[in-house]
């Protein structure tokens, strides 16, 4: 029988059928990109970061655990008031419940049995508690919730900085492949016909053979050149399908900025360290911690007092035997822990600690966050250098194959030394518009670092039209220098 009834109580767990884990693939799918507004034109980099705001999922997430932490604080809000109970029921037993007494003095039996209770009976019931002191504990309990709401939005602040300085990094990148993925390919056709013809010679044994095999080994390295770079630029566009939440694979047509502009930083790097050290996510949410820590040690402080609780409530007996079946009643008592008091100094102690720690904290972090506006703004005066360097190389570079392109028509170089030169010249350009994305993203990981918010507090609407603009008009202001 024991071994029947353990049996019985087993547990066990059927793996998930694949036809179910199927079914939710096609699902998550279509939700994931369900309820987005079409992809018309051109694709601008404020439209891009538009998207991202408002459709990638990691940004969506922070929305939804956002809107949860709100819930819990009206959860909290909850737990202030006082404890109420209704209960209700039918009582009933075998026989009648009779009693007789006996004299304490005699020893004899004063009374015969009796009873004052029918043996069938409904009751009811309906009481309030109210304990001060657990009042002010769930109050400040609710506060501390509040500031976990808000350290979740400084947490959604910190991921939308993030995104939006990815898509920034990925646009330019894929505005890059897009300028230089067609001169790639271009250029991999015409080697690989070289390539091909001296092959062909060398078979029917024309020239010398050294020299054929020569001139193949560095097509060959062209080749492996090209395709080292094809790679390096193939990847960028998926990765900003991916932030802007598009169905991988879709065509994506870009609209940069007509030329190369040079971004100029016009802030004071001492007024960007203030704002840092203001605006942070991780330090706001920090000053939230420490506020949580401080509400801790008066929360300690409370448990240390008496509490007094208040009861009122109401009652139904059908006893027929009571003369009043329905009453009310009430009280007022004060209870104390005693244990409390003894476990008071040690809790206090705690939860000053946690505030030490806090404060400890936000002044590490104080210090890593102005090392990386420091770094931060090394790189973009470094991108600068690098940009205007590469530029002129471009430059130079395209010059020279002009020249290479003349003297081939007047065949006075052969095909290998206009390819190389063809390659010297794409490598220019792809150094320059990848120093030119390196810029552009050292530009917005600057503001970034200080902790800037690249949308206002509030739009007019939620298109992404309205975002994009919205987004450009707060990127003018930091370009005048106003924060």
């Amino acid at each position: 029988m024991l071994a029947l009834a353990i049996s019985g109580c087993a547990v066990t767990s059927q793996p998930i059928e694949r036809s179910v884990s199927e079914q939710r693939a096609q699902s998550d799918l279509q939700a994931m990109f369900a309820d987005q507004e079409p992809l018309n034109g051109p694709l601008t980099l404020h439209e891009a970061m538009a998207r991202a705001v408002k459709y990638n999922l990691e940004a969506r997430l922070k929305v939804m655990e956002e809107a949860m932490a709100q819930r819990q604080v009206d959860l909290a809000t909850f737990d202030m008031l006082p404890r109420m109970a209704l209960s209700a029921g039918y009582a009933g037993r075998n026989n009648v419940s009779a009693s007789s007494s006996q004299s304490i003095e005699t020893g004899t039996q004063s009374l015969e049995p009796s009873t004052s209770q029918d043996r069938d009976r409904g009751v009811a019931d309906l009481t309030m508690v109210w304990n001060v002191l657990d009042f002010g504990v769930s109050y400040v309990s609710a506060k501390q919730q509040g500031d976990q709401r808000l350290i979740v939005q400084e947490r959604r602040r910190k991921v939308v900085h993030t995104i939006i300085q990815d898509v920034r990094s990925a646009y330019w990148r894929a505005v890059a492949a897009d300028r230089l993925l067609s001169q790639i390919d271009s250029l991999m056709t015409r080697v690989a016909e070289a390539r091909d013809n001296s092959q062909r010679l060398s078979e029917q044994r024309i020239g010398d053979p050294i020299q054929a095999l020569s001139y193949q080994r560095a097509l060959i390295e062209a080749t492996r050149q090209l395709e080292e770079q094809r790679r390096a630029l193939s990847l960028a566009k998926t990765e900003l399908a991916t932030l802007i939440n598009l169905p991988l694979g879709t065509q994506v047509e870009l609209a940069p900025e007509a030329g190369y502009q040079v971004p100029e930083l016009k802030v004071e790097l001492g007024t960007l360290e203030q704002e840092a050290l203001a605006s942070r996510p991780e330090l706001r949410e920090q000053d939230y911690q420490a506020r949580i820590s401080a509400a801790e040690t008066r929360k300690a402080m409370l448990r240390l007092l008496p509490g007094l609780e208040f009861s009122a409530g109401g009652h139904y007996d059908s006893n027929s035997f009571l003369v009043n079946q329905s009453w009310a009643d009430y009280g007022v008592k004060v209870t104390w822990n005693l244990f409390n008091v003894l476990s008071a100094p040690a809790a206090i102690d705690v939860a000053k600690a946690g505030q030490e720690v806090a404060d400890a904290r936000r002044q590490a972090m104080s210090m890593a966050i102005l090392a990386q506006l420091h770094v931060a703004n090394a790189n973009f005066r470094e991108a600068q250098r690098q940009f205007r360097t590469s530029q002129q190389l471009a430059g130079l570079d395209g010059q020279i194959v002009e020249q290479l392109r003349n003297r081939y028509k007047a065949q006075g170089i052969g095909e290998l030394e206009l390819i190389q030169g063809e390659l010297n010249t794409l490598q220019a350009d792809l150094r320059r518009d990848l120093a030119y994305a390196e810029l552009r993203n050292s530009y917005g990981q600057l503001f970034a670092s200080v902790g800037l918010d690249p949308l206002p507090e509030t739009i007019a609407a939620d298109s992404v039209e309205a975002i994009a603009a919205a987004l450009a008009s707060r990127e003018a202001q930091w370009q005048a220098g106003q924060l």
